[in-house]
């Protein structure tokens, strides 16, 4: 079975479910197949369960709450970052599950999501459906300057390398990415291969209504999807 096929697997079962919202472990895999780099991470039913990942992956770790009624995982009390050992998780994990009680006691909870915590600059990938144009890719630099500067730059699909470098060099926070002000200086390839990658994935799947990674760490050896959302 092609990468493209395991996708189609993937939104075929979110569709039986009657879903528009790819859960964020089922959209990761997906992009996974088409070359980006994603967060380790392995969704978890119990808390015994969870400390057991927590070991596999390393800490520090992040928990993440998995259900289709919570897109907006913050705003419910469904993320805890930096969780260094085992008592935390087990500690964390309980708490998210009482946090989403009280947030949407109807909420169907499929598990905690224990994943890797990446490291590095903070960018923002996303695409809109253009009702005249089709898919349209946004780049941004992220983290606590995304609300601030709006520091973004938009290209229609596809998208070739010298697009990707264009539409880096149009942010105007791309001197942090290139090591500016004592910054460590990111993978500007990674950045650029994984644009493409965007579009590759976009091309193929044009039910794909709306996309947003964010963030994606980027480091001197890779950029990789901490968080991703995509909406069929």
């Amino acid at each position: 079975m092609g990468n493209k096929e395991k996708v189609k697997e993937i939104f075929n079962k979110v569709k039986a479910e009657n879903r528009s919202y790819v859960l964020e472990h089922e959209a990761k895999e997906a992009l996974s197949l088409y070359g980006i780099n994603v967060t380790k991470e392995t969704v978890c039913k119990t808390s015994e369960e969870a400390v057991k990942a927590g070991e596999k992956i390393g800490f520090p770790v992040v928990l993440k709450v998995v259900s289709p009624d919570v897109v907006h995982k913050t705003d419910s009390g469904g993320v805890i970052v930096g969780v260094k050992s085992e008592q935390e998780l087990e500690k964390g994990f309980n708490q998210i599950i009482e946090n989403q009680k009280k947030f949407n006691p109807k909420a169907i909870i499929k598990g905690i999501s224990v994943q890797e915590m990446a490291k590095g600059e903070e960018i923002i990938i996303g695409s809109v459906k253009d009702p005249q144009f089709g898919p349209m890719v946004m780049l941004g630099i992220g983290g606590i300057f995304v609300e601030i500067f709006k520091d973004v730059s938009y290209r229609l699909i596809p998208i070739e390398k010298i697009d990707a470098e264009e539409m880096l060099s149009e942010l105007k926070g791309y001197p942090l990415l290139c090591g500016a002000r004592g910054r460590e200086k990111t993978n500007l390839e990674s950045i650029k291969e994984t644009l493409q990658n965007v579009s590759k994935f976009l091309l193929d799947f044009d039910e794909v209504k709306e996309m947003d990674l964010n963030p994606i760490f980027v480091n001197k050896e890779r950029a990789t999807v901490a968080d991703a959302r995509i909406f069929i």
